[in-house]
């Protein structure tokens, strides 16, 4: 059942025969046996043939779908390390995506259309994946800008783990007034007559953040299965296959795993999913590891869903915060507790993952692994991993390898990289972090996003940052000795994520006998102009030899979707990554030039702001465009 005239492919009578075979693809297997092929043939969810046409046609039957890759290049399927994939599935629907949007006049303008169709009692929520440094205009929304956009209806914008913004409206809904007290490590910014103006900065910790946003409706149970299912196929559109949940707050386990769990069951995930458990309540957290302990072991689960292991906090008190406009924060004496949990997870055979934005939090973290080593606790088997580490230095990475860690990386600091360069200097931004020092070491590194509040799950802007060094700005931040190979940092996106999770075998390249997990792409990743990368998608992705999303000539093999609920969503409005077309295709580039050579100048940018200007040529009310309402 060919889904395409396929010339040269005849059906057979195999006593096994394909569920699938994609073949005229210009494979890259991340196999060093056997690095490049043009076929690949699948059967219950494995790959059982790799190589040309000769070698998967004795696998066709009539049963057998073929599909044509048209001469794309074909990757193994993207793993992202540390994605907030629960928690962003139960919410996805809800928010309004500002991911890729290239200008605040477009930003205000989809906000301003999206608060008109919010019916009363709702809000409308930009919950990150975006940065001010991606705008043309440099700069974030102004508050009188929120409320001229939506003077009834309740706005909440979510600027990193650095601020959020709210109009009047959300104020009156979150119940803010003068007497509301700022907790620790946030603060209600005021004006002269007390009242809170609507910007809420993180001092430097993200709780006021999060909890203000946790003030908005939710979804009831069938609406957040409905919307984690568009929010994985939103991954799968860019090729992800395989994601590591990496916990975090206002994620409680077991009640928000729930949405996940029914769908493992339904077999309806169309992305593997590895979590990690959280401790929620600082105080509390060694009686939840104990439970979880005694209750369930990494591993347990299936290919799909399985649990990896415990983080990215263990303890409150050690985790330190990734917020590049404040201070590093200054961590009281937390040695004690959190020995005692990472004692607990080594002797029970659990790994772990720990948020360590700072190389002062990852030295004083591994002089209590060291203190277990002399116990013999470590390297004891068991994986673990620091998450970020921005500025670790050489010699933490020396004790990391020592002590048999990992590391994950992502792209923040695409993302937060001005923000970093302002309060450390360029000299600190060019080994933030030092990815080819942990290389070199032979650590196993795992890429990811950190996505869906500081950074865009868009994997591919990850890529382009570990090849290009540059952050959604257009500054270059890392010099080329920090840089990757485009074979490198695809490693890291594939089998690195695998190593993280102890599937290496069966995942993270193409070769017979792993998960059939694989992305067509809309562009030749490995040759394509670099300032393209960010622009690549997926054509067609298949996870366990099941199509899960096609799009351009493929479209319409992956099934259909239940409809967005409720109708009024953004997403089923302006759906989610907000594409624009590959610079080299457009002729745009030239334009994007002078708009970095623009918002170089401190001075330009500085005078711009302060007088609420857009660029030249872009003038006229940031509310008055009729292409986006």
């Amino acid at each position: 059942m060919s889904s395409m005239p396929v010339a040269g492919i005849r059906a057979g009578n195999p006593d096994q025969a394909a569920d699938l075979v994609v073949r005229n693809a210009k494979v890259y297997t991340g196999d060093p046996m056997r690095p490049r092929a043009s076929a690949i043939a699948i059967r219950a969810g494995l790959i059982t043939a790799i190589g040309d046409d000769a070698d998967v046609i004795p696998q066709v039957g009539p049963g057998t779908r073929v599909v044509d890759a048209l001469g794309k290049r074909t990757v193994p399927g993207l793993n992202d390390s540390h994605l907030h994939v629960i928690r962003g599935g139960l919410n996805y629907v809800l928010e309004l995506r500002w991911d890729g949007v290239p200008t605040l006049r477009q930003a205000l303008a989809m906000l301003r259309a999206q608060a008109e169709r919010t019916p009363p009692g709702q809000w409308v929520r930009v919950v990150g994946g975006w940065s001010a440094d991606q705008f043309a205009e440099r700069r974030l929304p102004t508050l009188a800008e929120l409320n001229a956009a939506a003077p009834e209806t309740p706005v909440f914008v979510l600027h990193l783990y650095q601020s959020a913004l709210m109009n009047r409206a959300a104020l009156r809904a979150a119940g803010f007034d003068r007497d509301t007290p700022d907790p620790a490590g946030g603060q209600i910014v005021r004006g002269h007559d007390g009242q809170p103006t609507g910007l809420l900065l993180a001092a430097p910790g993200a709780l006021l953040l999060y909890s203000t946003l946790a003030k908005a409706p939710t979804l009831d149970e069938a609406e957040k299965v409905i919307s984690t299912r568009h929010f994985l196929r939103e991954l799968n559109r860019f090729g992800l296959t395989s994601a590591i949940d990496a916990a975090g707050g206002f994620q409680s386990f077991p009640e928000n795993y729930g949405t996940v769990m029914q769908l493992a069951q339904q077999g309806e995930l169309t992305l593997r999913i590895a979590y990690h458990l959280f401790p929620q309540t600082a105080g509390q957290e060694l009686d939840d590891l104990a439970r979880w302990v005694a209750t369930v072991r990494p591993g347990d689960g299936d290919e799909w869903l399985r649990l990896n292991g415990a983080g990215e906090n263990l303890t409150w008190a050690a985790a330190d915060f990734e917020n590049f406009t404040e201070p590093r924060p200054e961590l009281g004496p937390y040695e004690a507790g959190f020995e005692q949990a990472v004692r607990l997870l080594m002797e029970n055979g659990w790994g772990f993952r720990l948020h360590a934005s700072y190389d002062e939090t990852i030295r004083r973290d591994l002089a209590v692994f060291e203190k277990l080593a002399a116990e013999g606790l470590f390297p004891g088997g068991n994986r673990w991993l620091f998450d970020h580490a921005e500025t670790v230095s050489p010699a933490s990475l020396d004790r990391i390898a020592a002590l048999g860690g990992a590391v994950s990386v992502q792209n923040r600091m695409s993302f937060q990289g001005e923000a970093f360069v302002r309060r450390y200097g360029t000299a600190a931004a060019a080994e933030a972090p030092p990815v080819r020092a942990m290389l070199e070491r032979g650590l196993t590194v795992g890429a990811g996003t950190d996505a869906t509040r500081v950074s865009s799950y868009n994997p591919w802007v990850a890529l382009h940052w570990l090849v290009s060094g540059r952050a959604v700005s257009g500054r270059t931040l890392s010099p080329c000795g920090n840089r990757l190979s485009r074979e490198q940092a695809l490693e890291l996106y594939t089998l690195g994520g695998a190593r993280l999770t102890g599937e290496q075998e069966l995942k993270g390249r193409l070769r017979v006998g792993c998960y059939a997990d694989l992305a067509v792409l809309s562009a030749d990743y490995l040759t394509v102009d670099e300032a393209d990368i960010p622009h690549i998608e997926s054509v067609l992705t298949v996870v366990g030899g099941r199509i899960v999303h096609s799009a351009q000539e493929h479209e319409g093999l992956a099934p259909e979707l239940p409809a967005v609920v409720p109708p009024w969503s953004p997403v089923a409005r302006f759906g989610g990554y907000q594409a624009t077309p590959a610079p080299s295709l457009t002729g745009i580039r030239q334009a994007e030039l002078v708009v970095e050579a623009a918002a170089a100048s401190g001075e330009q940018r500085e005078w711009r702001q302060a007088r609420g200007l857009l660029l030249p040529g872009q003038g006229g009310p940031a509310l008055d465009d009729p292409c986006f309402l």
